[in-house]
This record gives C-alpha cells, structure tokens and sequence, in this order.
C-alpha cells in the first residue's frame, strides 16, 4: 500500500466516505505551523445557524405557531441524516421507566426499569425486562467509550449533585434524571454501530452485570493521565476538524449564557410568585371588613390566584424541560471534543511514526513499515466515524431544539392566556356587579 495516496475507508455501518483528506499535505513536507491536541478554543466568533433565515414575525396565536413551524417538516427531509431509523425499519425498541427507591442498611438508591423489544437475532429473547441504577449506565458508556473511541457516545446526566441545594431523592430530580437516562440509551440503540456493541447486549439482557468497583474511576483517571501523558503536537488540524472545534467553542458559549440567563429568570419568577400570592391573601382577607365588595375582592383574589398557577407552570415547564435540554447538550460539547481529541492524537501518531520511517529510509532505504499503515487506516476510519457522527449530532440537534423552542413558545401563550381569561373572567363579573347596583338604585 501506498502511503502517499490514502486509501478510502468505509466509516463502520455509516456512508462511503468518497473523499478523505490526508493527514499529511505531503509525506516529505518540512514541518509548518503546530496546532496543541488539548485546545479546541478559537478567538474566531461563529454564528449558530446553518444558513437558513430566521423568521422574526411572531404568530398571532397558537395554532398559527404551529402552523408556521409545520412548513419546516418537508424542508427537514432534505437535511434529516439519511442514516436515521424510521419507526418501520427499527428492530430494537429500548425504554427507561418506573424509578423505584431502594433503602439498604448500606445505602440508599434508585433504580429504574429498562425494557426492550427486538427482533434482532443477536438476543436470545424478544423481549427483556429489567433494573437498573445510575452507575450501571455509567458502566455501559465507560464501555461504550473503550470499545468504540472513533465514536461519539452520548452524554449521562451529572452523576454527583450538591447536597443540600438539590435532594437526590426528591420526586421532580428522579424524574429528570429518568427522562435522561432514557434519552441516552434511545440514542445508543438508534446508532447503526453503537447498537450493536457487545456491552449494550448485555447491558439489556444479563441480570448481574459483574462490575468492579472503581471501574468508572479507574478509567476516568486512565483517560486523563493518557491525555496528560500524549503532549502530541500536529503539523496541522484538517479544516473541517478545525471548524468542528470553532463551532463547539461557540456552541457551547451560547449555552451557557443562555443557561444563566434561564436561571436568574427562574430565581426571579420565584420571587414574584411568592409577592404574588401575599398579594392576592391581602384581597381576600379584605372581605371580612368590606361586605358590600365581597364579590369584586374575591373576583380579584381568584384572578391572583390563576395568575399563581400559570406562572408556577410555566416555572416548571422551564425548570423540567428546558433547562435538562440545555445541559444536556453542554455534556455533548465535552464529549464532541474528547472525540475530537482522540482523532488528533491519532493523526499525531501517524505523523510521528511516518517522519521516523522516511528518515529512516533516507538513510538506508527499508521499506516503509507496516505500523504506519495501521495509523493511517486508523486516521482515516476516525475522520469516517468522526464526520458521520457529527452529522447525525447537528440532525438530532435541530429536531430537539425545534421542539424544545416550540414548546417554550407554547407554554409562555398558555400562561398568558391563562392570566388574560383570569382578568377578563373579573372584568365581566364587574360589570355584572355594576348593572345589579343601577338595578337596585332604580328599584
């Protein structure tokens, strides 16, 4: 083989890749520029869309919303990952549910039923049942990562929690955390490759998974005293790799802002439900002295108190559905560039060796070795897997934030609707309360 001419490998379950580009712009190039395997920050801001314009008119109501955002669902199959499974071509169904608390003399924990249906012949039996808790899916995806390092493996939810701020056994942060942990695993069994890992099988199937203690701990230090240990430098990141770790930088900026941004309104939102319901006790409480204005002043107290209830709705809805999204995807940022970190230690690995084998065949003309083969099979089948998983991320992306944004829109239109029927319900009882005093008056 030829190692001036890289060979086209076919990414493992994705598209043919048609054109790879070469590590190394020429295999006897003097080295240029350095770029460090550990920095994905760029200076350079990007913007976060893909192009397609923004509509800034805001709909008059809510069907009109929903009727605007229908028209993007043709405009989707022209960008939707050609690879993704329809509900008709799926054989493996995987569904995370009924969290349980369990109370040991040791110590306290849940877990949760995972189910699955399949008809794939690599399982034993069409259908499983059984429970797990969060460090066994901590296992699967340290597993997940060993076995398939070219691949991007879905984030977990944050394992430790502060104690005191948030209770870890608390009905609404189970909840959360059920809803996550039943995302990663639909994400891991929708991948084409990650679906057919051997660790997942028995993720679903075996009773006792035979873990270790420390395992994550162990290979979270592993991963880290590698990384330290590899200070590679690269003649140069390819282009479109470079651009990846621009638009994560980015990405991930914007989350965050957005994510401080949700919480101060949040903290706000409590504070003003809190003076909100003192004040509608202040009209209620105002009855007992002021007979001849019981119907106004309990009118106003209920319009208070259904204004209560659409704030502390949409105060969940935010809390419970927007927020997880957010931090969701700011773990798929951390594990994006870890992906991308193994790719340019393996370019480095490849660069490395191949610059020893062409001084060493200067000097007494060996052949080149087999060694700097496998490195550049094993650059391009990262830059496959690598470049087919980030497409199938930015689809999944624009689906999650689609709905996630849609259902903010929804849920801040039923609040106000909400609070707009409360007042005008008070306005007609006024009035009503108006006519019978004229009424009265005439009599």
């Amino acid at each position: 083989m030829s190692v001036g001419a890289p060979r086209g490998l076919a990414s493992s379950g994705q598209k043919p890749i048609t054109e790879i580009l070469h590590p190394l712009s020429a295999a006897e190039d003097l080295l240029s520029g350095t770029v460090s395997v550990g920095g994905d920050k760029s200076t350079q801001e990007a913007g976060l869309t893909n192009g397609t314009p923004v509509e800034t008119s805001s709909p008059a109501s809510t069907s009109s919303l929903f009727n605007r955002l229908q028209l993007d669902d043709d405009l989707e199959a022209d960008v939707r990952d050609p690879y993704a499974e329809t509900t008709e071509t799926r054989d493996l169904f995987v569904t995370v549910d009924d969290p349980k608390k369990h109370v040991s003399t040791m110590e306290t924990y849940i877990t949760y039923r995972v189910s699955t249906k399949t008809s794939r012949v690599e399982f034993d039996l069409p259908d499983y049942c059984l429970r797990r808790r969060y460090q066994d899916f901590d296992w699967l995806r340290n597993k997940l990562e060993d076995s398939q390092p070219t691949h991007l493996i879905p984030p977990l939810p944050e394992k430790f929690v502060m104690k005191g701020v948030v209770d870890r056994f608390s009905e609404e942060f189970v909840e959360t955390r059920m809803k996550a942990l039943d995302k990663f695993l639909k994400r891991v069994s929708d991948h084409p490759v990650l679906s057919f890992n051997p660790h997942l099988n028995t993720f679903l199937t075996a009773k006792d998974l035979n873990k270790r203690q420390g395992l994550a701990l162990l290979t979270k230090v592993g991963e880290s005293v590698k990384h330290a240990a590899g200070g590679y430098k690269l003649r140069a990141r390819p282009a479109e790799f470079c651009a990846m770790g621009e638009y994560l930088d980015t990405f991930n900026q914007k989350l965050g802002t957005i994510d401080r941004i949700a919480q101060r309104i949040l903290k706000e939102q409590s504070e003003y439900l809190t003076e909100l319901r003192e004040y509608g006790t202040v009209y209620s409480s105002w009855v007992g002295s002021e007979e001849e204005l019981r119907r106004p002043l309990e009118g106003v107290s209920g319009s208070v108190t259904s204004c209560c209830g659409a704030l502390e709705d949409l105060g969940e809805g935010m809390s419970q559905d927007f927020l997880p999204v957010l931090r969701e995807y700011v773990l798929y940022v951390e594990s994006m560039k870890n992906v991308l970190r193994k790719r340019d230690q393996s370019q480095a690995e490849y660069e490395g060796r191949l610059e020893a084998a062409i001084i060493r065949k200067q000097e007494d003309r060996t052949p080149m070795p087999v060694e700097v083969e496998k490195c550049q099979d094993k650059v391009e089948c990262f830059n496959a897997d690598l470049k087919a998983d980030w497409e199938r991320w930015q689809s999944n992306k624009r689906q999650d934030f689609k709905q996630l944004l849609t259902g903010m829109a929804d849920k801040n239109v039923n609040h106000y609707e909400k609070c707009q029927a409360a007042w005008e319900s008070l306005i007609t009882l006024l009035q009503d309360k108006q006519t019978e005093d004229k009424t009265s008056e005439t009599n």
